[in-house]
């Protein structure tokens, strides 16, 4: 599939090079400080060594003083509580945190995750029943509810408080909660309002232990928990997002839990060294994005979600590894039925010439499993790289599971059909939703048009955004060195995209693997010294490597590890010809 490569706008030169000065650094790496809204030597202090401190005041948050009260009204009282979550990694590692924290000292406590399939995403009038018949007076939901009016009230008639600890976008109305912690409400003036749902989970046990006075050192033993919902959920991992980031993986990188550490051992990342957990090697976000999320996700779409929970919440490493074994094997169900669910949807696609034409993608099948649509959803949007939704049938009804592309809203418009649906909530990028079998089809025609009304061609052409254009020479073990600091990389900070011009293969270059070039390249103009780099799934560019013509490379840096060397490669992203003005790139 053909790439756009894109130049990130200049910045102020002046500005690069007082940065540049204050810090002693290159130009290349003050104009990536710069990109970044750092512009002066604290605001770059401040950037390199986040600071626990740096954290908002809780009480900045609309409703904390009352979510606060009431949890105290109701230990005070002996009342019971249930801690209520959504079954991804963001709602399991919410649950596990806000439980385990109020069960040091409140034995009148309990935890309930939600049927993916009998029940659905949020909250539901099964959990209420139960709530109510096992004698709960208080309900803090995490990850969920803030679309909930019609529960919470009916919750409210059976004697039920509600605190909601949420982040994703509200509706017009606010539902009739004791307390509502939101931070995307429109009267909610906290500065941040991108904190995971189980950030919004940490904010609370935040608030609770400033007004009552204990320790804020005892919340850094869940801060593991915290950075592992921020990598899955793909929230922006700037302003708070980054400072629990990056104190998480400090944790996770030197004691996690032990629901982590087996979770960390099963996908060989960890290793457990007498009574002190080791890892292997520094984990970064894209470990938990891709390593470890995916295994909690999975009890949640296979099982139940209570079995995250179980796991996360483990004292022992005995327990913590049976639980870790049984989600791994709930995570091989997982992926089969993934694969066997691309396979089928792929197949549909190929045979509908509408489909392949049309500018948004809506596929269904009513035996597809709910369980791995999300993920399905994720892999059509890579292939045909369209605003993509899956169906299948769930309890009656049509159930969906929305990805889009980079600058369309889809959290928009599935809103501009909601007439046509009975639930949906989500973000700009990912969205679920459910509807009655007989509006599957005045849906689709109206999401298509919607799509196809305000998608532009240029968004539906994959996009490489190119943080700054180097030379070989430019990289260096002090350049590389100060780059690592920019971490943790994802959305919002994402690890810097380089280009280099006029390359030529050194003629060792080489396809390994099914599809990946090993490359070795060199600078003629500039520097003989060879370069390595590794271009995953791009073997159909090997021929433009090896044409004897220069080539230009996008990629980011990496260090490499080879029979106990370490050195620096590049891990390419996309190879293109050199052609066209020498100055600039017709792309």
């Amino acid at each position: 599939m053909t790439k756009r490569w894109v130049l990130k706008q200049d910045v102020d030169p002046k500005k690069v090079k007082e940065l540049s000065e204050a810090l002693n650094i290159n130009k290349t790496l003050a104009k990536l400080l710069v990109q970044r809204n750092i512009h002066t030597f604290d605001e770059a202090r401040n950037f390199f060594r986040p600071n626990l401190e740096q954290l908002h005041d809780p009480f900045l948050m609309k409703d904390m003083e009352k979510a606060v009260s009431r949890i105290d009204e109701a230990i005070k009282n002996k009342e019971k509580i249930l801690v209520y979550g959504d079954y991804d990694v963001d709602g399991t590692t919410a649950v596990a945190l806000v439980y385990t924290f109020f069960k040091d000292f409140h034995n009148q406590i309990g935890f309930y995750i939600p049927d993916r399939y009998s029940e659905g995403y949020g909250i539901s009038y099964k959990s209420i029943d139960f709530a109510a018949e096992n004698d709960y007076k208080l309900v803090i939901a995490l990850d969920c509810g803030i679309k909930a009016v019609e529960k919470v009230q009916h919750a409210k008639e059976k004697g039920l408080d509600f605190i909601i600890c949420d982040h994703h976008r509200p509706g017009d109305t606010i539902p009739p909660a004791v307390a509502v912690l939101d931070a995307k409400r429109t009267d909610c003036n906290y500065p941040y309002d991108e904190l995971s749902g189980c950030g919004v989970g940490f904010k609370l046990i935040q608030a609770y232990s400033k007004k009552y006075e204990l320790p804020f050192e005892n919340l850094i033993q869940y801060l593991d928990l915290v950075v592992v919902s921020i990598a899955s959920d793909i929230v922006p991992i700037t302003g708070e997002n980054r400072i629990l980031a990056y104190y998480g993986l400090k944790l996770l990188n030197s004691n996690p839990r032990p629901g982590l550490q087996a979770i960390l051992n099963l996908a060989n990342l960890g290793k457990t060294n007498g009574n002190t957990n080791k890892i292997t090697r520094n984990l970064g976000i894209s470990d938990l994005v891709f390593m470890v999320g995916p295994r909690i996700n999975a009890a949640g779409r296979i099982e139940t979600g209570n079995n995250s929970v179980e796991l996360l919440i483990a004292n022992k490493s005995e327990e913590a590894g049976r639980m870790a074994d049984l989600i791994n094997e709930c995570n091989n169900e997982r992926r089969s039925l993934d694969s066997l669910t691309t396979t089928s949807a792929l197949e549909k696609i190929g045979e509908n010439e509408d489909l392949r034409k049309g500018k948004a993608t809506i596929v269904y099948d009513p035996e597809w499993h709910k369980g791995v649509i999300g993920i399905v959803a994720s892999r059509l949007t890579e292939v045909y790289y369209k605003p993509t939704i899956v169906f299948c049938k769930s309890n009656g009804l049509i159930t969906g599971s929305a990805r889009s592309v980079k600058d369309f809203d889809i959290y928009d418009a599935i809103d501009a059909c909601s007439d046509l649906l009975e639930h949906f909530g989500g973000h700009k990028y990912a969205a679920g939703l459910s509807l009655k079998p007989e509006k599957l089809g005045a849906f689709q025609k109206r999401f298509m048009q919607i799509v196809e009304d305000t998608i532009t061609e240029e968004m539906m052409i994959p996009e490489i955004e190119i943080d700054a254009e180097i030379n070989l020479t430019d990289i260096s073990p002090k350049f590389f060195r100060i780059l690592r600091q920019f971490a943790p990389f994802g959305p919002g900070n994402m690890s810097p995209v380089f280009r280099t011009r006029r390359l030529i293969d050194t003629g060792f270059s080489r396809i390994v693997g099914k599809n990946h070039i090993k490359l070795s390249v060199v600078h003629p103009h500039i520097s003989g010294f060879p370069v390595s780099g590794i271009a995953f799934q791009l073997g159909d560019h090997f021929d433009v490597v090896k044409s004897n013509q220069p080539f230009s490379l996008c990629y980011h840096l990496e260090e490499n590890e080879w029979n106990g060397k370490v050195s620096l490669q590049l891990n390419v992203k996309d190879i293109k010809p050199d052609y066209g003005d020498e100055y600039g790139y017709p792309y």
